[in-house]
């Protein structure tokens, strides 16, 4: 399994580019996003390689919470790469964080290739997902304060909305969010 590439780029397009490593030139499949982050002669992708019957494809992206995003949306039933690669060329991980979040259906549709009907089914698959950042600690104690909150019963769309505007350590996350959801 190739989980990473470094090269000289040879080749780049909006939606794939030719890396060549030590004289071995690899096409690597890559979101818009991504491609506006390459912008020196050399490049280094974290990369999700998928072997086919037909293909063997990789696919790189410049930041892991993008590779992690194209991995949870491949997992979906009717998301095949091409999909998912689209969702990541629209979207950042926040962003669609945020899409995901608020079940915005109109938003998922404008991407090409998705109906109604694969944003709804795209939305309910991934009512959990959870944009994962390990620099940022603040994020990691929000993720905490969450999944504690749960444990004790609390709904994650109430959850999110009482711990919305609070930062902190997650213990004073978790007393903050008790405060809060005992009033709605």
């Amino acid at each position: 399994m190739i989980v990473g590439i470094e090269g000289e780029v040879e080749k780049k397009d909006p939606t794939f580019i030719h890396l060549n490593v030590n004289g071995l030139i690899y096409e690597v499949h890559i979101s818009i996003n991504t491609s506006n982050l390459i912008q020196e002669k050399n490049a280094r992708l974290h990369t999700t390689h998928i072997i086919r019957e037909d293909a063997q494809l990789l696919f790189g992206f410049a930041k892991l919470s993008e590779k992690k995003m194209f991995d949870t949306l491949v997992k979906i039933n009717g998301v095949g790469p091409k999909v998912a690669l689209a969702i990541c060329s629209t979207f950042s991980p926040e962003s669609f964080a945020t899409v995901v979040s608020s079940k915005d259906v109109g938003m998922l549709k404008r991407v090409p290739g998705i109906g109604p009907k694969s944003a709804s089914r795209i939305l309910v698959e991934l009512a959990d997902f959870i944009v994962d950042s390990t620099e940022d600690v603040s994020s990691t104690s929000m993720n905490e304060a969450v999944m504690a909150l749960e444990s004790l019963g609390f709904r994650k769309e109430h959850i999110r909305k009482a711990l919305s505007g609070c930062s902190g350590d997650t213990s004073t996350l978790v007393k903050e969010g008790l405060k809060k959801l005992q009033r709605l």
